[in-house]
């Protein structure tokens, strides 16, 4: 299995989120749960504000959550797309492939 290279994981809650994603950088998360110690990756995101944007998963189907911060959100982008062709394939799972937010950024793997 893959790494997603994220810290965590952390429950997907407001007291948890607030106490581990206190800065509002750029960053990319992941959403899962974990068993017999692997984490298993169900959701792959980003955002240019990680602690609000995971405080909307709280009470989803999701248990837990890792994330990292970038110094970019273009940089969070690229990172999203390692992870989401790490485990979701080049098919993506029934996932769709990380939407770039800029004409120029293209995915470091298959350059969409």
């Amino acid at each position: 299995m893959p790494e997603t290279g994220l810290r965590g994981p952390y429950l997907v809650d407001y007291e948890t989120i607030d106490k581990v994603v206190a800065s509002t950088t750029p960053g990319v998360y992941a959403l899962g749960y974990v068993e017999e110690d692997m984490f298993y990756v169900q959701h792959i995101g980003r955002s240019d504000n990680i602690n609000q944007r995971l405080k909307q998963w709280v009470g989803k189907n999701y248990a837990l959550f890792k994330f990292r911060y970038f110094n970019s959100p273009k940089a969070a982008f690229e990172k999203e797309c390692i992870i989401w062709h790490d485990f979701f394939g080049p098919e993506g799972d029934d996932k769709p492939h990380p939407e770039r937010e800029e004409i120029d950024w293209e995915c470091p793997i298959c350059e969409r």
